[in-house]
């Protein structure tokens, strides 16, 4: 079993936008980042930063269910809507 670092992007080249996504979120809640290490910044401001990221990030909803059949009496169908919500 492989184990994967949730803190690499799953696209490799994605690194330069969600650095520059990063950007844009410290400076709408008013930390000031800057390139590289932050190890300076309170956990409060790392964390209003992180906040913001996922308030703007698209966020996906998953409903499963069982449903009767409509064709076949007595059958049963599973459904699963998705649905993309913008921010």
């Amino acid at each position: 079993m492989s184990k994967s670092n949730s803190n690499q992007p799953v696209v490799p080249t994605a690194r330069e936008a969600l650095d520059k996504f990063k950007m844009e979120a410290a400076q709408q809640v008013g930390v000031n980042l800057k390139q590289g290490y932050n190890g300076d910044l309170t956990s409060r401001e790392a964390g209003s930063v992180g906040g913001q990221m996922v308030k703007k990030m698209r966020t996906v909803r998953t409903a499963n269910y069982t449903r009767k059949d409509r064709t076949a009496v007595g059958h049963e169908i599973k459904v699963r809507y998705i649905a993309g919500i913008m921010v």
